[in-house]
This record gives C-alpha cells, sequence and structure tokens, in this order.
C-alpha cells in the first residue's frame, strides 16, 4: 500500500490524513489543536496520533499552511530593506504607493529599463553596495530584495545588483523578476518584499518538519500547497514563500473537488477561526488572474480567488453598546475545553451559578493563561507571568491583582496579539456542547457559562442560541452574495434600509417583509460543506440560498485531503516584443534576439516549455505533461505561458 499524508494546519486544528494513493481511499485520520507560536508541534502532535506502526510506509507528505498568510497579516515576517532600480520617487510620493510597499526601508538606484527592454539609465552600483553595506552593518534589515523597473522585459540590472551586493553581505537577496512577470511594478515591489519577509519564517518552517518527519522514521518527500491549489516541492517553497498565500482554503476547494466529483460548486470551509469561500468551475478553482490580495496588501500572486472573513466556531460572543449579540471576529479559546483541561477553572466555572447576574461577571467568563515567556522586564507584566503560572485565571482576578480597571491599563492586548498570552471566553462552540451537536470536552462547565451570559441580558438559553445562528447565517449570506457578485452591501441602519435597493433586496430576499414585492436570491449550483462544524451551520444557508447541500464523507479533514490530492504544477511565461525591427524573446534568465516573428514565437514556446517542464521536475512530478498558451500583449507583443502538471513522485529523497 502506498500511503501519502496530507497535513493541513487551520486557525484552530491541524487535521493529518493517511491516503492510500492508488485506491484514493482514506485509511486514518486524526486532529490536533494548532499551535500558532510554532506550527510544528501542532502538526507533530497530529502526526504521532495516527494509528500506523511504521511511518516508513508513508511515501509523501503534504502540507497545507496558514504560516504565509497569517505572518503577513499580524506582521510577524523579517525586516526587510527594498532596493527599487528605476523606480520614479516623486510619482511613489505622489500617490502613496509607498503604503503598498510592506516595507519603510525602501531606497531608490538608478537604473531600470523601459517597455522595450532597454536601459532607461546607467546602474549605479557603487550607490547599491555602499546602502547594502550600511544596512548589513546597522543591522536595518534583514535580507534584501531587488526590483527593477521593467525587469521582466529585461532583468539584467537586478542580477547585476544580486551579484555585487553579495559579493560584500551574506544577507539573503531576493529578485522580483523570479517571483512575477507581471509588468505592475507596485506589486511586483510589493510582492518581492513579502517574499523576502517570509523566506527565513518558512525556511525555519520548513527545517523544523523535516527534522520531525526524519525522527519519526519518514523519509518521503514534502510538498506544500500553493495559493492556487497546485503542489511544490519544499525547497522551492523555501525560496517562494510569498506562493504559500491563501494554501488553506485552495486545500479546502481541492478536497471538496475531490470527495464530491462535482464540477461546478461553491464550497464553503468553516472552521474554527474563519470562514472561507471557494469557487470550483469546471472542476477548476477559480484562480483571481489578478494577484491575491492579503491584509493591506495586493501581491502579483496568483492564487485561489477566495473570500475569507473572521467567523467561526471558536469567535468570541459579545454584546455591542446596542446591546446586539456579536460573532468574531476574536477568536478565543472555548470555555468548555479550558474547563476540560483545568480541572481548576471547571470548579470556578460551577460556582458562578451562585452569583448574581451583572456586567461585570463577563470578566469572570473570560480567562487569561500562559503560553510562553517573552523575557519582559515591565513589573506589571512580570506580575502577570506570576499570576498565570499555576494555570488560567479569571480577567477579574488578574485586574484586582493588578489594582486596574482595564487591559487596556498595561500591553496586556499586545501580549495576546504575540501570542503569549491566550484568551478563552464564551464561543459558538461552547453552545453546540449545551445543545449536544459536539460535546468532547466540559459540557457541565459550558451550561454554567451559557447561563451566566444569557441572564445578563435576561435571555433564556434557547434564545442565545437561535439569535447566535441568526447572527452566523445572515454574515455567511452577506459573505457568499458579496463574494459572487463582486458588489459590497452596505452597512444596515435605519437610512438604508429605507434608501439602498441593494440592501432591501438582500434583506427583502431571506427575511421577507414587503407587502407587495417578492425577492429571491438563488444559488445556481451545489454548496459544499466543509470543516468540522459544517454539517451544524451550513444546512441553513444553502436552504436560504435554494441549491443543495453536499456534505461529503470526511468533510471534517476535506483540507487535508485536499493537501495530497492536488497536482504538481510548475510554470513558466515568455515575453516576445519588438525593439529597432528586432523581436526579442525574453524567458527565464535566457534572452533571445530574433529578425522574424515565426522564429521568436517558437523560440519561446520551445523553451518556455523546457523550463517549465524542468521546473516541474524539480518540484517532484513525475512524467509531467506539458501546454503552452498564447496571449496578446499590445502591439506585436505577446505572452508564451507553458504549464507543466504530473502526479508526485512517491520515492525516497535517498
Amino acid at each position: 500500500m502506498d500511503l501519502v499524508l496530507g497535513i493541513d494546519t487551520g486557525g484552530t486544528f491541524t487535521d493529518a490524513v493517511l491516503l492510500n494513493y492508488n485506491t484514493k481511499e482514506v485509511v486514518a485520520m486524526t486532529k490536533a489543536l494548532t499551535t500558532r507560536y510554532d506550527l510544528s508541534v501542532g502538526i507533530l502532535k497530529a502526526i504521532d496520533s495516527l494509528p500506523i506502526h511504521d511511518f516508513r510506509a508513508i511515501k509523501l507528505v503534504s502540507i497545507s499552511t496558514t504560516l504565509a498568510t497569517n505572518a503577513i497579516a499580524e506582521g510577524k515576517g523579517r525586516q526587510v530593506a527594498l532596493f527599487l532600480i528605476g523606480y520614479d520617487a516623486e510619482l511613489v510620493r505622489e500617490f502613496n504607493f509607498g503604503e503598498r510597499f510592506a516595507t519603510p526601508h525602501y531606497f531608490y538606484f538608478s537604473g531600470g529599463h523601459d517597455f522595450t527592454g532597454q536601459a532607461k539609465e546607467p546602474l549605479d552600483l557603487d550607490a547599491i553596495t555602499s546602502k547594502a553595506r550600511e544596512i548589513a552593518t546597522n543591522r536595518i534589515a534583514d535580507v534584501l530584495a531587488i526590483s527593477a523597473y521593467f525587469s521582466p522585459l529585461n532583468p539584467e540590472h537586478e542580477q547585476q545588483a544580486f551579484e555585487a551586493i553579495a559579493s560584500i553581505t551574506d544577507l539573503p537577496i531576493i529578485l522580483a523578476h523570479n517571483l512575477s512577470k507581471k509588468l505592475n511594478s507596485i506589486e511586483r515591489a510589493t510582492t518581492v518584499t513579502l517574499d523576502a519577509s517570509l523566506v527565513a519564517v518558512q525556511h525555519d518552517f520548513i527545517n523544523e518538519v523535516r527534522e520531525a518527519l526524519h525522527v519519526r522514521g519518514i523519509d518521503a518527500p514534502l510538498m506544500v500547497v500553493r495559493g492556487d491549489g497546485t503542489l511544490m516541492s519544499a525547497d522551492i517553497a523555501d525560496r517562494y514563500a510569498v506562493e504559500t498565500i491563501h494554501s488553506g482554503p485552495a486545500a479546502s476547494a481541492i478536497g471538496g473537488r475531490f470527495l464530491t466529483g462535482r464540477e461546478m460548486a461553491l464550497v464553503v470551509d468553516i472552521g474554527g477561526t474563519t470562514t472561507d469561500i471557494v469557487l470550483i468551475d469546471e472542476g477548476q478553482v477559480i484562480v483571481n488572474e489578478d494577484g491575491a490580495t492579503v491584509g493591506a496588501y495586493r501581491t502579483a500572486v496568483k492564487a485561489a480567488n477566495i473570500r475569507s472573513f473572521a467567523m467561526g466556531g471558536d469567535s468570541q460572543l459579545w454584546f455591542d453598546k446596542e446591546e446586539q449579540l456579536r460573532v468574531g471576529p476574536t477568536r478565543v479559546v472555548p470555555l468548555a475545553y479550558l474547563a476540560a483541561e483545568h480541572p481548576r477553572v471547571h470548579d470556578e466555572i460551577l460556582s458562578l451559578v451562585h452569583k448574581q447576574p451583572a456586567e461585570s461577571i463577563l470578566d469572570s467568563l473570560e480567562y487569561w493563561f500562559l503560553q510562553r515567556h517573552d523575557g519582559s522586564n515591565d513589573p506589571q507584566v512580570v506580575r502577570l507571568f506570576d499570576l498565570l503560572q499555576d494555570g488560567p485565571c479569571p480577567l477579574s482576578r488578574i485586574l484586582t491583582e493588578l489594582k486596574l480597571i482595564h487591559p487596556m491599563q498595561f500591553n496586556g492586548y499586545q501580549l495576546i496579539k504575540r501570542e503569549i498570552i491566550g484568551r478563552a471566553a464564551l464561543t459558538p462552540t461552547d453552545l453546540l456542547h449545551v445543545r449536544g451537536d459536539f460535546t468532547p470536552w466540559d459540557v457541565d462547565a459550558a451550561h454554567v457559562a451559557v447561563e451566566m451570559f444569557t441572564r445578563i441580558r435576561g435571555w433564556m438559553t434557547d434564545q442565545l442560541v437561535e439569535r447566535m445562528f441568526e447572527v452566523m447565517t445572515d454574515t455567511i449570506l452577506t459573505e457568499i452574495v458579496q463574494f459572487l457578485t463582486g458588489r459590497r452591501l452596505v452597512e444596515r441602519d435605519l437610512f438604508t434600509q429605507r434608501r439602498d435597493i441593494g440592501r432591501w433586496f438582500f434583506d427583502n430576499s431571506f427575511c421577507p417583509n414587503d407587502k407587495y414585492l417578492g425577492t429571491n436570491i438563488k444559488l445556481r449550483m451545489p454548496l459544499i460543506g466543509i470543516g468540522a462544524p459544517a454539517g451544524i451551520f451550513l444546512p441553513r444557508i444553502a436552504n436560504a440560498l435554494g441549491t443543495e447541500f453536499v456534505l461529503p464523507e470526511y468533510y471534517a479533514v476535506a483540507n487535508a485531503i485536499g493537501a495530497v490530492a492536488g497536482s504538481v504544477v510548475a510554470t513558466c511565461e515568455a515575453i516576445v516584443y519588438t525593439h529597432l525591427h528586432e523581436y526579442i524573446v525574453q524567458v527565464g534568465e535566457m534572452r533571445g534576439k530574433f529578425t522574424r516573428l515565426p522564429d521568436a514565437m517558437q523560440f519561446a514556446r520551445t523553451e518556455a516549455a523546457r523550463q517549465a517542464e524542468n521546473a516541474a521536475l524539480r518540484s517532484g512530478a513525475i512524467s509531467p505533461y506539458t501546454t503552452v498558451e498564447e496571449m496578446p500583449n499590445g502591439t506585436d507583443s505577446y505572452r508564451i505561458k507553458a504549464r507543466a502538471a504530473g502526479n508526485p513522485c512517491l520515492t525516497s529523497r535517498k
């Protein structure tokens, strides 16, 4: 039996699946809590809980990871210095493009090329090497990124800058033309900066996973899921970390397609931290050709076209200023889980039943706990660490001991953001424990916590549960409609409900209240549910959209299945353009000049196909099949894109 191991690191759980590669049958599956401070720890827990006696039977390991997306969104990448060659500094300032570069350390140098691939001005290597030496000496940045104007048409200035810098410093250097052939200079600069910030983080992560696999006797190729759902070897991912943006949602779409065989479907993956929406059409994951967006940064990286929003089983329940129930966006640990892990927490929560309901009791339903030390010398932080040394502590006690009235009086929320301190509070998962839908942890603690939460508003438990479902249903429906239409619904208030036709149409479709007009929004494809809570929350969504709800077998670990169900794919783009009665071909690092267009096109097709096939083989594909596509790229200009795809190699790395 050829076993392959698929792993998905989600915001809450890390899933692992053993698949029989020949029969495509699931042999075993498991879940472990994701350790966000060190993803490899959760991965190892998932691997170790698999019912397998001889790990040497595993012939391939593939991982879909949130590492890149989370590191960008949370600002946890390395410090980057961006060298801009041939860029117009005044233009960047005028349109405020600097905010898009993902680093405050960017510097301008003369050089670069024009749209014909000819040098605009000489490259100032003296200034470049001088600045690089200054950055290395003063530790301004950990890695350098270089983006030259029109480098996809001629990368020689990027290459010359690389060689000059590499001769005087050991800092890692990333070149923009290796990551994208798009001519949008701002997005290309953003992409190379983000990749540079992630390379060291990704390198450490991959090395940790490799070492863990080695210790457990797993001697198999290691693959990583790209943001478009295809696979690449860990060696490639080590250098092109930015291509793993949206890796997790892409794996969920591949898993949904694999498990259901549906050619067209809307895949909704509801997890503990986020809900992701991905579209499958003609059996393929729809890819955003314009480039993936993460947080405030628009990149030139092609990835699955997804909509991701912070709502899931572990989203915090809270009341806003208008006393309306809200779900998320903050992720916390469910109280049921914390109480199951810590008997003292169980006893403290159960004791609350004897207290009078008051707003202050919410601080007793929020627990903080220590995840790791950071070596802080701040007296209040040291005191907090001492309080949490013996286990989780309610926020009410923390504030009393520190003689404060709010966490904002010290840097508590910053410690939470850095995942030094963890938080637990009431979540939809706790309500599911009360309903009996999902009961792996402390049901009694969940009952008491929910009762105290509802007493404050004079509600019954059933009211809270129903309101939670209504809020989550409305949010998911809103996100689906916005995702599929590409249009944003205005926020609800008395004015917009009376004046905005889009908001009125949406509300009247799902909660009909107009005396004279009936409206209807219907989904023209099935809805595939993915993720552990999918069977609980998503039937309402499918029913509201008037469509079939598909809940495949192994839906709870479909992401991990998607991690090994994809193909290894490599692409190579060639650009053909004219200059002074010559046809110039730029493909990879190779540049050719021809007097006849047919000769230039033939060279571009052949060389792009050769480089794509070689890249696929280096990335672990077996006998890749190569296709070539030609696209106009302006007057007398063409793009030739070669795509080589094949099944991953299952042989040992030895």
